[in-house]
């Protein structure tokens, strides 16, 4: 049987290799899977959720030259948390350390309720719960149900 195109990767061109790796790893929980030096001396470093290494990957290459989020832009890389309380601890996280973009705030299904937070090169990163998809889904489902 044939498919069609499977997403096996995100790549980012960002300004420290290192320190968005690092952000990657303690806020999202990822590893790194792969990493090499360039023969320029730069890093490349491929991070995954532990699990999904064969599944999708954000791939963080050396020498972008950073984002400034303007207000309208909702440009982001999206992670499902297991709880509302989830959200909230990542917030209280990366407000104490002036890295909350948006506050939770709940919005009209899909979305559910989220917040979002700055990476070091500047991509907004959202985490939520009560979308359709990845954790608290079945939670979701389940309720919808039962209404």
């Amino acid at each position: 049987m044939t498919t069609g195109p499977a997403l096996t990767h995100l790549a980012l061109h960002v300004a420290d290799v290192e320190a968005c790796a690092a952000f990657y790893r303690e806020f999202c929980g990822l590893t790194t899977v792969h990493q090499r030096t360039q023969p320029d001396g730069r890093p490349i470093c491929w991070l995954a959720e532990p699990g999904r290494e064969r599944d999708l990957v954000i791939v963080l290459l050396p020498g972008g030259p950073g984002r400034t989020i303007t207000p309208t832009d909702y440009s982001h890389l999206g992670f499902a948390l297991d709880s509302r309380a989830a959200v909230d601890a990542v917030a209280a996280k990366a407000r104490s350390r002036g890295l909350l973009i948006w506050e939770p705030r709940e919005e009209p299904y899909p979305v559910g309720y989220y917040c979002g937070v700055r990476d070091p090169d500047g991509t907004a990163v959202e985490f939520s719960y009560g979308q359709p998809l990845g954790p608290g889904a079945d939670d979701l489902a389940r309720a919808a149900e039962r209404a």
